[in-house]
């Protein structure tokens, strides 16, 4: 969490600049480790869900579609930018469906949003999971927590279902508005990225942007 205030950016996995992901700065014993009986354990995946659910940070897919944290402080910039360049879904189409949905329900497991939007047919799991990836791109959606199921004893299991919500009930109204114009937003994360990789190339900061 720490990290994630210093940086402001972080991917969770490897994110096309040499080091930098969550994963990359982790100590060995953080990574993912599978054993000989087919078992795994994976300190850094189990604690993503406790990270968001202290409210320092905001989750989603939104690095070139690959998921990561964005802090607090960053959150506006970044909205601000990515939303003049993916507009909201217009009354209609499958994705306004989507976040009417979710918006209804407060938050929902994916596969409950899947269901509840009828995204049910053959093939229809990818479609829905496409559309929803392009949402948190927008950032019109967001991880609000992950959910585990559980054997008989109790325990949980597996790499859980994401609890999907938008940003303006997770983190209120405020916090996704931003006195800049896209363009000022823009500029004030690349040139922090910049500063923050010195190696990286002006193409892959503005990729990790969007």
């Amino acid at each position: 969490m720490e990290c994630i205030g210093q940086v402001g950016f972080l991917p969770l996995l490897e994110s096309g600049i040499l080091g930098y992901s969550a994963e990359a700065l982790m100590a060995e014993e953080c990574r993912y480790t599978q054993f000989p009986d087919g078992s795994w354990e994976w300190p850094l995946w189990q604690w993503k869900g406790s990270v968001v659910r202290e409210g320092q940070c905001v989750y989603g897919k939104f690095f070139a579609g690959k998921a990561g944290f964005v802090s607090r402080q960053w959150w506006p910039d970044l909205c601000n930018w990515r939303r003049s360049k993916h507009a909201a879904p217009e009354e209609g189409t499958m994705e306004h469906m989507v976040l009417a949905t979710l918006r209804e329900h407060g938050s929902m497991i994916a596969r409950e949003l899947r269901a509840a939007c009828d995204f049910t047919g053959p093939s229809m799991r990818s479609r829905f999971d496409a559309l929803v990836g392009r949402l948190q791109m927008g950032c019109y959606i967001v991880t609000e927590d992950f959910v585990y199921p559980t054997d008989k004893h109790g325990r949980e299991y597996g790499f859980g279902w994401s609890l999907l919500t938008t940003p303006e009930l997770l983190l209120g109204r405020e916090a996704c508005r931003c006195e800049r114009t896209p363009a000022e937003s823009f500029q004030r994360m690349t040139a922090h990225l910049a500063q923050l990789l010195p190696s990286a190339t002006e193409k892959q900061i503005a990729k990790m942007i969007g």
